[in-house]
């Protein structure tokens, strides 16, 4: 019996995904839908040969992996995670399969920024707050912040973050752009111009990070980037937590350097009932939407059951390099 672990599955519909039958009457597959804590990880997982990990969930450090002696194959969405300890499973012959990635795909891309342009509407037209306010018997508390006329600055003009360029052009608004590598001439593809990572930062009326996690840029933006943008700025990540140092833009929000943010990725996800940022009224907070749909869970999943049925026919596939 082939014992298949399904991690991370939060809102329990992994099983209606993918066509999980197909794998024989010598696979058992078992959802897990609450995250599992570190600490109950190896007792929990012991018994199963296959783990399916949603994209970085859950970690799976060399510490963990090696105590989980009866693997034999691991199965990420998307073909990257910063999370696993894919070369100590390589070392060991465990291969390590990939899918599609939600991101690449049509309905990954538009997923992820629409959810950036929601956290945007929400922060600037004050979506949150006023709901808030209004359930609680107040009206119009605030003035809301028009986007036509106002800097979008873009950290980052790849696939996502060049996606963004149309929808800000539709609210009138003007946009600039910086990574450590953009280029004037990718900028023109866009329409947009290539600035300083300073004048990216004092411009930007709203700031939308698009940027891979790396060791380049943990920690790219901490109180001394934070300290040069407007006080009426927003800034909004929907890339990864670490990117933004999470301790300099909490006393950044409560202090007023800047305005407000928006928010679909933290440090530590799940976000911790005791966060701070859960506490500050000009937080807009999503939990990680940003690659989740129904069409992306079924692409994601109908190749993390052809990765699996590969490997039961002694031929992994897209393994992860």
């Amino acid at each position: 019996m082939l014992r298949v672990a399904v991690l991370d599955d939060y809102q329990g519909r992994a099983h209606e995904f993918a066509d999980w039958d197909s794998l024989g009457g010598d696979a058992e597959v078992t959802f897990f839908r609450r995250p599992i804590p570190r600490e109950a990880l190896v007792d929990t997982l012991s018994g199963f040969e296959v783990l399916v990990l949603m994209r970085e969930r859950t970690a799976f450090p060399r510490e963990v992996l090696e105590r989980l002696p009866r693997l034999q194959l691991a199965v990420t969405t998307g073909m990257r995670n910063a999370s696993l300890d894919a070369e100590h499973l390589r070392e060991r012959g465990v291969p390590v399969s990939g899918t599609g990635m939600a991101g690449s795909s049509a309905h990954g891309l538009a997923s992820t920024v629409e959810v950036a342009w929601a956290l945007i509407l929400a922060v600037c037209k004050r979506v949150t707050l006023e709901d808030r306010a209004l359930r609680n018997g107040h009206w119009q508390l605030d003035l809301p912040t028009n986007l036509g006329g106002a800097t979008l600055g873009l950290a980052g003009l790849g696939r996502l973050g060049g996606a963004m360029v149309a929808p800000a052009r539709v609210f009138g608004m003007d946009v600039i752009a910086w990574s450590e590598n953009l280029t004037a001439e990718r900028g023109a593809e866009f329409g947009v111009r290539a600035v300083s990572k300073e004048e990216l930062l004092e411009r930007s009326d709203v700031l939308s990070i698009h940027l891979v996690l790396s060791d380049r840029t943990l920690g790219l933006f901490g109180a001394a980037e934070l300290a040069l943008m407007k006080p009426t700025a927003a800034l909004i990540n929907t890339s990864r937590g670490p990117i933004v140092d999470e301790r300099a833009l909490i006393e950044a929000l409560r202090s007023g350097t800047i305005a407000a943010a928006g928010l679909d990725v933290y440090d530590q996800e799940p976000l911790h009932a005791d966060n701070e940022l859960l506490s500050l009224e000009n937080t807009v907070l999503l939990p990680h939407l940003g690659y989740v749909s129904e069409q992306a869970m079924r692409s994601m999943y109908a190749d993390v059951v052809a990765d699996i049925a590969a490997f039961q026919a002694g031929a992994p596939i897209r393994l992860l390099t």
